[in-house]
């Protein structure tokens, strides 16, 4: 089966060194953090989250869950994530994701948000070529470079690891066409293997193999003694963080249950294909020490290779 990577997100947007350093001493393989402009409440930035982060972890990889993309100019990511890269000594992950969940966000950018995919497949190109050329130019829809070079350039070779989020086929062409990884959310297992054959499809139409080729899961996650409490707090926090009624939904997209549920349900995500899995957790702030625990001691040690 090979080793199978896990990492944890950022919680909030306060205590981000904190949670960062225990992430890295609890022996996860990523810290996450996504971003909005705006949304249903308080949330950060990726690129300055991780940035934290980066100045007081050494080993744990930093990866954006996710950037939106087409709300920035493709040459600043580039720029940002190669800066992150090198602060970083080369733990830098690029998410991506396409957004338009809550178009106010793309209003007060300025972008089009019926041009959301269009923007985020060429910015991928872009991002591509400065991360690996200099004195790239370029002539596309969105974006003119005559001439560009992104100095320092990032520290990974031939540059940071891309990953492309979504659920649906194009975001699985995009993945299949841009990108190293694949990292769907809200997401059942079934799912996942269909969107794995899928991509696998489409690689082959752009003349790639699986090989170099990573499956992931991002999936919230709630472990408690008592099932019904997990799942009663996953659908309480997923309902307030996305403003919709989660209690049919946490069994289908959630990872939330006693160890052994939680166990047995991300076996199946593994079965399904998953070789990276990120497991935000979705409880109350209080109880978030505990679940990091339970998640650590009594279920990702049936995953770690001896």
């Amino acid at each position: 089966m090979g080793k199978i990577a896990f990492g944890v997100a950022l919680p909030a947007v306060t205590g981000i060194a904190e949670f960062a350093r225990q992430a890295e001493e609890l022996g996860f393989d990523f810290l996450a953090c996504g971003e909005h402009v705006m949304f249903h409440g308080p949330v950060t930035n990726t690129f300055v989250a991780l940035s934290v982060a980066a100045g007081v972890t050494q080993r744990i990889r930093l990866l954006s869950s996710v950037v939106l993309l087409p709300l920035y100019p493709a040459a600043l990511v580039a720029k940002m994530g190669a800066v992150l890269d090198v602060a970083s000594g080369g733990r830098y992950h690029l998410g991506v994701g396409i957004g338009g969940e809550f178009p106010k966000e793309f209003e007060a950018c300025g972008v089009p948000v019926n041009q959301r995919g269009a923007r985020t497949n060429e910015a991928l190109e872009v991002i591509h070529k400065l991360w690996t050329e200099q004195n790239v130019v370029f002539e596309g829809r969105f974006t003119k470079l005559s001439g560009v070079t992104i100095d320092p350039p990032p520290i990974q070779k031939p540059r940071p690891p891309i990953w492309v989020a979504g659920r649906k086929e194009p975001a699985m062409k995009r993945a299949a066409r841009y990108a190293d990884g694949w990292l769907p959310y809200m997401y059942t297992p079934q799912q996942l293997q269909q969107s794995v054959e899928t991509i696998a499809r489409f690689r082959r139409e752009y003349g790639k193999d699986m090989s170099t080729f990573t499956p992931g899961l991002f999936i919230f996650t709630t472990v408690h003694a008592n099932g019904d409490e997990a799942r009663r707090m996953a659908a309480e926090r997923l309902g307030r963080q996305y403003a919709q009624d989660f209690s049919t939904l946490v069994n289908k997209y959630a990872l939330a249950g006693t160890p052994e549920e939680c166990r047995k349900r991300l076996q199946e995500y593994i079965d399904a294909g998953a070789r990276m899995v990120i497991l935000p957790s979705a409880c109350r702030p209080e109880y978030l020490q505990e679940n990091m625990r339970l998640l650590v001691q009594e279920v990702l040690p049936a995953f770690r290779e001896s």
